[in-house]
């Protein structure tokens, strides 16, 4: 028996492992994949938003040379915390159900990537589940097709092609810039007005800077509305129909939480069936016993809930679950 059972091992669910230790708690993480599987998804050459102190989790220092560290250098950092709190992390291991028993304690229904079954027990359990598996879809014609992807890792595979990217977030303006420099001819397709706020300061003016000497073309109040094998279909400002040559779609229209695990295992959601129901003070959910941690406990929009803050929830937790015994 467990005190406490950690469901994924993202920064957020390593931070709240490490509390957890610290206050002589027994902590299991099991994670679907493999440890920050969210940050490894990222585009390889991916700078962070946030400064190198703002990630640190476990008062681990995180050295770097950069003003922002890079994804290859969170991915040294959160190895190097887990080997020193000498964390117990069950990857490639998916959790399917979680059950409350009739004496308050939990059973923690997983499968292995090899096919077998298992049942944990705890008396505690902190989802702190990612999002990047499920990616917001388009529902249009032709989504499904290989030429589409809702991730972008690196340029070389676009080399000398025609790239629509539809979204205006950091992730759609960051791809533009590095499809920039291998040559492909790119189309920003936004149904904003103008870009997200959130846009990197430094790289914003840059990416404007691109689309005035017309080397991006930027396409703001329009939407895609179906995907064939050589053009794409989008509906302009004006509600005009128009018709783009196309090689490759990047749909960087974001992601969102999975909520099967938390609904299934009794949690309640706001009205919009998107935000659970918690204690921001414990981060306990409506089920007693049952606590949510990192972007899990955010709405629709993910940005809600960064590392920077969620890597606090697991002290919460872990000093409200000591102190109830």
């Amino acid at each position: 028996m467990e005190d406490v059972i950690i469901i994924g091992a993202g920064p957020c669910g390593i931070s709240a492992a490490i509390e957890c230790q610290k206050q002589g708690l027994s902590a299991l993480i099991i994670e679907k994949h493999f440890v920050v599987h969210s940050i490894y998804l990222y585009p390889t050459h991916m700078q962070f938003f946030s400064t190198a102190e703002m990630l640190e989790i476990g008062n681990i220092p995180f050295a770097t040379p950069n003003d922002k560290p890079f994804r290859h250098e969170a991915l040294t950092y959160y190895r190097r915390v887990i080997d020193h709190y000498k964390l117990r992390i069950q990857s490639y291991e998916e959790a399917t159900t979680i059950e409350r028993q009739q004496d308050g304690t939990f059973e923690v229904h997983t499968t292995k990537s090899t096919g077998t079954n298992h049942v944990y027990k705890a008396k505690n359990v902190i989802i702190s589940t990612g999002y990047f598996d499920h990616p917001n879809l388009l529902g249009i014609p032709g989504e499904d097709m290989d030429k589409v992807t809702h991730y972008f890792r690196e340029a070389h595979p676009y080399s000398g092609m025609k790239v629509a990217i539809i979204g205006g977030s950091n992730s759609a303006v960051d791809a533009a810039m590095e499809l920039l420099r291998v040559g492909a001819k790119i189309d920003v397709i936004y149904r904003g007005e103008d870009l997200s706020g959130n846009i990197k300061p430094w790289v914003k003016p840059l990416f404007e800077s691109m689309v005035n000497k017309g080397r991006i073309t930027l396409h703001l109040s329009s939407q895609v509305t179906s995907i064939e094998q050589d053009v794409i279909h989008y509906r302009d400002r004006d509600g005009n129909i128009q018709t783009l040559e196309n090689d490759f779609v990047l749909a960087l229209t974001g992601f969102r939480p999975d909520r099967k695990l938390l609904t299934t295992a009794g949690v309640e959601l706001d009205d919009n069936q998107d935000k659970p129901h918690y204690n921001p003070e414990t981060m306990e959910s409506n089920v007693p016993g049952l606590f949510v941690a990192g972007v899990i406990a955010s709405g629709s929009n993910a940005n809600e809930v960064f590392i920077e803050t969620g890597r606090d929830h697991g002290k919460l937790i872990a000093q409200y679950i000591k102190a109830k015994g």
